[in-house]
Parts: C-alpha cells; sequence; structure tokens
C-alpha cells in the first residue's frame, strides 16, 4: 500500500479537518464520455455455510432485484452428498442451487465437505480423502449431475479457508503439499465432468498464507489448471481491503503463465469490532466497491445474504466437540452485522447501497475529481435512456461537493435519492428517500450539495421535457 495515500488518507480523516469539513469537493461527471461496461453485477453475493436449508428463500425477489451475476454456495456436510460408498443424494443440495437460479445468478460452488465414508476420523488435519478415487468419483457425479440439469455452473472453487480449519467453519486444516495434492485430484474430476468449469481457490483466511504461493508455483510448474484465485478479508477500512487485491495482483505478476481472474469471495466489516454507526456499513459498502473497480478486481461476494443460526446437531457428526461449539456459539450467541437481511429476516441498510448499484447499468461515464473520502459512479443507460450517478462521503463529517456535469446533451431532469441508513423504517421509500427533482440546464448543469457524514445519494438524469 502506497504510503503517502495512507499518511493522506489519515490527515483527511482526522476530525480537525478544515478542507473535510469546510472546503466544497469539486466532482465533474463527464456526460459525453463511455468507459465501456460498468457490469456491477460482477460485485456478487454469497451464503454463510450454516445450513442446508435455504436460508434465503423467500426473500428470491429482493435478491434477484439485486442481479448479482454470481452467488458462492458452501457445499458443507450437512448436505450428506456421500452417505454410502458408491451411493450419491444430491436432492438436498439442489434446492439451494434452484434457489441461487431463481435470482437470475449462477452459483459459485466451494467444495468444502468431508464424507464420513472417505474420512472416517474427525479432525480437521486430516484433510485428504482414504480413497482419492472414490473422493474423484463423487466430485465427478456432483459436477456431471449440475451439467446434466443444466444448471450453467462455471465456477467451482476448492476449499473455503484452509489455512484455519474449523474456526473458518469447515473440517479440515491444510498445510502447503497436502492442499495442492487434494486441488489436482479435486480438479482433475471437475473438468473430466465439465471440460468448461472454471476451476481454482484456495479461499483464504488470510491472503498472506503460504498456501496460495505453493498453489501458484505447484499449477505453474506441474501446468494444472488455475482459473481463478480467491481469498477473504474482514476490515472496516476499505484500503486494507484494496490492499489485499494489489498483494495478490503483484503474487500473480511472479507467475506470468498463469492467467487466473480474482476473485475476493468473502468481505465486509470488521468482525469482532464492527462500527455500530448504522449509517457506516452503507457507505462503506459503496466505498470498497469503488476501490475494486480501481484495483481491477474481477469478482467479489459479500459476506452474505442472510444471518442464520445453526445447529450443534448438524455440525457435531463432522467437527471437533470443540468446532462445533465455536460454530454454535459465533452463530448463535454472537451480535452478528453481517446479513443483508438479519435473523428475523429484516432487511439492514445495506440492502440498498446494493440496489443502488445495481441501478448503474450501462456504460461507465468518467468521474473526475471528489477526495480519499468523496467518490462516485455514473453511467449511461442506453436502453432506458437514463444517466445514472451514485456518490458517496465516507467520512465521519459532512462535506460539501460543487458536482458539474460536463457536456449535457441537453436541459436534464435530475431525480435525486437519499439513502437514509438512520430512518427505523425498512420501507424501500424511506430507506431510499426521493427529493424533489432538479432541472439542469444545458448551459449550468452543476449542482451544490451536502454529503451527510456517511452519506450516500443517487441521481437519474434523463431529458427534461
Amino acid at each position: 500500500m502506497n504510503k503517502r495515500v495512507l499518511l493522506m488518507l489519515s490527515a483527511f480523516l482526522s476530525a480537525g479537518s478544515p478542507r473535510a469539513q469546510d472546503q466544497a469537493v469539486p466532482v465533474k461527471v463527464s456526460l459525453s464520455e463511455r468507459l465501456g461496461p460498468l457490469e456491477m453485477n460482477r460485485f456478487a453475493l454469497g451464503q454463510g455455510g450454516l445450513s442446508e436449508e435455504p436460508m434465503w428463500e423467500d426473500r428470491a425477489a429482493e435478491i434477484r432485484a439485486l442481479h448479482p451475476r454470481l452467488i458462492r454456495l458452501f457445499i458443507q456436510e450437512y448436505f450428506d452428498l456421500l452417505p454410502a460408498k458408491g451411493r450419491y443424494h444430491f436432492e438436498t443440495l439442489d434446492r439451494s442451487v434452484e434457489l441461487i437460479l431463481k435470482t437470475g445468478a449462477k452459483p459459485l460452488m466451494c467444495i468444502c465437505f468431508k464424507p464420513r465414508v472417505l474420512f472416517p476420523e474427525i479432525n480437521q488435519d486430516i484433510v485428504e480423502p482414504n480413497d482419492y478415487d472414490e473422493w474423484e468419483k463423487l466430485i465427478f457425479n456432483l459436477v456431471r449431475h449440475y451439467r446434466e440439469r443444466d444448471a450453467g455452473i462455471r465456477y467451482w472453487e476448492i476449499a473455503n479457508e484452509p489455512d484455519i480449519g474449523e474456526d473458518g467453519g469447515c473440517p479440515y486444516r491444510f498445510r502447503p503439499e497436502s492442499y495442492t495434492r487434494y486441488y489436482q485430484h479435486t480438479v482433475a474430476a471437475i473438468l473430466r465432468a465439465d471440460p468448461e468449469a472454471r476451476v481454482g481457490g484456495p479461499a483464504l483466511a488470510n491472503p498472506g498464507s503460504p498456501i496460495l504461493p505453493a498453489l501458484l508455483s505447484f499449477c505453474e510448474t506441474q501446468n494444472v489448471p488455475l482459473h481463478f484465485v480467491s481469498w477473504h478479508i474482514y476490515s472496516s477500512n476499505p484500503q486494507r481491503i484494496r490492499a489485499t487485491i494489489e498483494s495478490v495482483k503483484a503474487l500473480l505478476k511472479k507467475h506470468p503463465a498463469l492467467k487466473p481472474e480474482t476473485i475476493l469471495d468473502e468481505w465486509n466489516m470488521s468482525l469482532g469490532q464492527p462500527p455500530r454507526d448504522p449509517r457506516i456499513q452503507p457507505c462503506f459498502v459503496a466505498e470498497v466497491a469503488w476501490q475494486m473497480k480501481e484495483a481491477g478486481l474481477d469478482y467479489s461476494c459479500y459476506y452474505h445474504i442472510r444471518d442464520y443460526h445453526v445447529s450443534y446437531e448438524r455440525f457435531a457428526p463432522f467437527m471437533s466437540p470443540g468446532g462445533t461449539v465455536f460454530m454454535t456459539k459465533w452463530w448463535n450467541r454472537m451480535p452478528q452485522f453481517d446479513g443483508l437481511f438479519d435473523y428475523q429476516n429484516t432487511v439492514r441498510p445495506a440492502y440498498f447501497t446494493f440496489k443502488l448499484l445495481s441501478r448503474l447499468t450501462g456504460e461507465r461515464l468518467r468521474v473526475t475529481g471528489g477526495n480519499p473520502a468523496v467518490h462516485g459512479f455514473a453511467t449511461y443507460d442506453e436502453k432506458f435512456r437514463l444517466y445514472n450517478l451514485l456518490l458517496w462521503n465516507f467520512l465521519e463529517s459532512a462535506a460539501g461537493v460543487d458536482l458539474i456535469f460536463e457536456n449535457p446533451p441537453g436541459d436534464l431532469v435530475a431525480k435525486p435519492l437519499v439513502l437514509d441508513a438512520a430512518t427505523a423504517s425498512s420501507d424501500e421509500n424511506a430507506r431510499q428517500r426521493p427529493e424533489n427533482p432538479v432541472t439542469l440546464k444545458r448551459d449550468n448543469a452543476a449542482i451544490h450539495v451536502t454529503l451527510d457524514p456517511y452519506g450516500v445519494r443517487f441521481w437519474s438524469l434523463e431529458p427534461r421535457r
């Protein structure tokens, strides 16, 4: 991470900064400069590996409205895919796959299960099956099952947080040499069943784990397919999240023969001490999306769709007593702030940031100006003939913005929305509060606006009639 950038950000965030509080920030939006598709649907979602039940089944319509391209799904042992040698059970997993397909997204399938037939001892450090031939048959039949159902699944991820074991909610703790063997056997079976599949991993909890360099070296020297690399981070500092992207990309440059996509498929605020101000998380989502785009990330999956209680009895058959207690205490006793929907299935304010991001359809427009806390996205949608702008202030004090629209095609009407994270209502019109339309003249298309602390605003602009 560039030290100068961090110092600038630190100075800007200081409470006494007159620039942050008093001086208006100029932001220019070029309405004529097209930069190609923004593809905000790559800013996707995931669901925690907590239950075999379709955990957000009655929220399919709300998730469909966000238009995610991918939804990450844990294939955990509670799906009971191999109840006996040579006997496969996919019906329970089918329900969760079908739920994702209902939203228009495709599942990113994360393989993180240990059938008792192949792993008779419960031990997170026993990570390789007692019979790799049977393991490969299982994986082959799993992938073929969904190919024959025409599910359109492309992405298969090998393991989840293999560097930390049961603390990551999955029943194994790999070393680099065991992971590369497991990876090679697993991807071979996947690609036999579906040669068009994309395979990758290792979905690290710690992006600096030695497992990733070992995987890259192994795949490069042994000519093993690696279509994507994946990792996780939970931090309330968007710059730290961006730093992991830059670190992974720097590592990939050491292996030029490999051209994997980059997928940060679990991220959110700090798990241990998340900010309690309800305004922060919605703005944090927008700021992280901007940092990810600027860093050139291919995909991300926000963790996660819905918070959900776990069953001690469902995890006990495949995790140690300590691991099972950890999972149960974490999800049933600890306060959680991850889900777009909470335990009671109530929508959280962060959902509405995703809703506004999903409106950024069409081609990206150039946005210049701003500062380390004020950023924005703009697009033009040819189909709807709409300009769209999302602007936010990731700062604990208000920021004045001089917003200038360059090269308008004529007089425009700007229809503003304010994301209200503090209101007690979850009504969409309360969270996305409409304000009076503003007419922008062709020769003076400018607005002065004050962004509240952690304020998020959206405008749609269309020709004046």
